[in-house]
C-alpha cells in the first residue's frame, strides 16, 4: 500500500474520513487534522439516514416563501434569523434564484448519482471491513398526518417515480400502525422508501477512524488550519497551530466552515452553516421499528439499538452555538402528533450541528481552479452522511487523474 505522493485533509467529519478511507486504499499516505475532535459537528448526532430517497434538492418551487415567512415565525421549522450579512443575503438570492420547477429536476440528477453510487460503496465497505455501525436495512417511512399532507406528498412521488424511477411503496391510513405499531391511529398515510438505511454515526465514525488508524492514516486532534503557503500556483505547505505539513496534496474538508478557506484554496465557495438539532432519548415502550420523517412538521425519528433520536429544523443563524430549549421542546411536540408514546425528556442528550448549505443544494467536490495541488470535498447540505463513500471515491479518482465514476461535472468548484 506504500505510495510516494502524500496528501494532507483538513476536517476530520464524515467526508474527511471517506475520502481519507480511499486514499489510503489507493496508496497515499494521508495525515487529517481538525480544529476540534475527531468527527463531531454535523457528523456526530445527526438521524443517520442513509436515504438514496433523498433525490429532490432543497431548491423546489415555493422553497423561498417559506424562508421569507420564517423572519416573522421564530419558531418555524425553517428558520433564518434576521442577520447583515452579505454573504447570506447573496446566497439567499441564488438560492432564490433556482426555487424553480426546471432548476429542481436539473440538480436532483447529481444528486440521485452521488447518493446511487454511495449506497453501493456502504454496503461493499460496511461488509469488506467488517464495519460495525448498527447498520438496518429498514427503509425510510414518510408519514403523513393529514390527507392535505397526503395529497401533496403523492405528487412528490409521482414526480421521484417518473423522472427519476425511485418509487415509494404508499401505505394506507387504515393499514399504517399494523405496519409500524408506534405510530398513532388515525394518521393519513405514509410512502415507504424500501432501498433507504440506517446507521448509528458516531459508531460508524468511531470505528472507522480505528480502521483508518489501522492502515496508518495519521489524524490530529485540536489542530487548526491557519493557511496553505503557495509558489507559482502550487501549495507546498499547510501552517497550523501544531505545526507546518508539507504534503504533495491538499484537501479541504472542513463542512460548514469552508467559506472561511476560500482564499486559501483560490476558489469560491459559497456555503452556509445551516444550524439543525437533535435529541437523543431513552427508547420508549413502544419501539418504532423504522426511521421514520414526519414532512408536515419536519422531524425526524431514528431508533438505535439502546435509544431513540429526534431531528430536525434548519436555522440560518451563524455560527450561533446555543441549544434553544424552545428547540427542543418544539422537536418533542412535533413528534408527538404521530408516536403513540412520545420519548421521555429524562435524561435526553441535546445536540446541534452546522450542515454546509450550497446554494443550488449540489456538493462541491474537485481541484480547485487556481491551485494545481489543492482540492476541495464540501458543500453536502443535509446529506454528509449518505454522500460520504462516493465523495471520497471521486476525490480520489480526481487526484489520480482517472476517469470519475460518476461525471465529476456537476459538483465542480469552477461553477461559481
Amino acid at each position: 500500500m506504500s505510495h510516494s505522493s502524500s496528501i494532507l485533509i483538513v476536517g476530520a467529519g464524515i467526508v474527511g474520513i471517506a475520502c481519507a478511507y480511499y486514499l489510503r486504499k489507493a496508496g497515499y499516505r494521508v495525515t487529517v487534522i481538525d480544529q476540534g475532535k475527531l468527527a463531531q459537528g454535523c457528523s456526530h448526532a445527526n438521524c443517520g439516514f442513509v436515504c438514496p430517497s433523498h433525490v429532490l434538492p432543497l431548491t423546489e418551487p415555493g422553497a423561498i416563501g417559506t424562508a421569507v415567512a420564517s423572519l416573522f415565525r421564530p419558531g418555524s421549522p425553517f428558520r433564518v434569523r434576521p442577520q447583515c450579512r452579505p454573504a447570506l443575503w447573496r446566497w439567499m438570492w441564488e438560492f432564490a434564484r433556482r426555487c424553480r420547477y426546471s432548476q429542481m429536476i436539473r440538480a436532483a440528477g447529481p444528486i440521485k448519482a452521488i447518493l446511487d453510487s454511495s449506497m453501493a460503496e456502504y454496503r461493499r465497505i460496511v461488509a469488506e471491513e467488517n464495519l460495525e455501525c448498527e447498520w438496518r436495512d429498514q427503509g425510510l417511512m414518510m408519514v403523513l398526518q393529514t390527507k392535505r399532507g397526503l395529497a401533496r406528498y403523492e405528487h412528490t412521488d409521482r414526480i421521484m417515480t417518473q423522472e427519476f424511477g425511485v418509487p415509494a411503496r404508499k401505505i394506507s391510513g387504515a393499514d399504517l400502525e399494523e405496519f409500524e405499531p408506534a405510530l398513532r391511529p388515525g394518521l393519513a398515510g405514509a410512502f415507504y422508501y424500501e432501498s433507504d438505511a440506517q446507521v448509528r454515526p458516531d459508531v460508524l465514525n468511531r470505528n472507522w477512524i480505528a480502521r483508518l488508524r489501522e492502515l496508518e492514516v495519521e489524524f490530529r486532534e485540536n489542530c487548526s488550519f491557519q493557511r496553505l503557503r503557495q509558489r507559482r500556483g502550487r501549495a507546498f505547505a499547510a501552517e497550523t497551530t501544531g505545526g507546518e505539513i508539507a504534503t504533495d496534496y491538499y484537501l479541504l474538508a472542513t463542512g460548514a466552515w469552508s467559506a472561511r478557506w476560500e482564499q486559501e484554496w483560490r476558489c469560491r465557495l459559497p456555503v452556509e452553516p445551516g444550524k439543525g438539532y437533535s435529541t437523543t432519548l431513552p427508547q420508549p415502550t413502544i419501539r418504532p421499528t423504522h426511521s421514520m420523517l414526519f414532512p408536515e412538521h419536519r422531524v425526524g425519528v431514528t431508533p438505535f439499538a439502546d435509544h431513540c433520536r429526534l431531528g430536525s429544523i434548519m436555522e440560518f443563524a451563524g455560527y450561533d452555538e446555543t441549544i434553544s430549549p424552545d428547540r427542543i421542546r418544539q422537536l418533542h411536540a412535533s413528534a408527538r402528533p404521530y408516536l403513540k408514546e412520545n420519548p421521555s425528556a429524562d435524561g435526553q442528550q441535546t445536540w446541534h450541528g452546522w450542515r454546509p448549505m450550497t446554494w443550488d443544494s449540489l456538493p462541491i467536490i474537485g481541484p480547485s481552479p487556481r491551485l494545481k495541488n489543492a482540492f476541495v470535498a464540501t458543500g453536502h447540505n443535509m446529506l454528509g452522511l449518505s454522500m460520504a463513500p462516493a465523495t471520497g471515491r471521486l476525490i480520489t479518482e480526481l487526484i489520480q487523474n482517472r476517469p470519475p465514476h460518476i461525471d465529476a461535472e456537476p459538483y465542480s468548484p469552477e461553477r461559481f
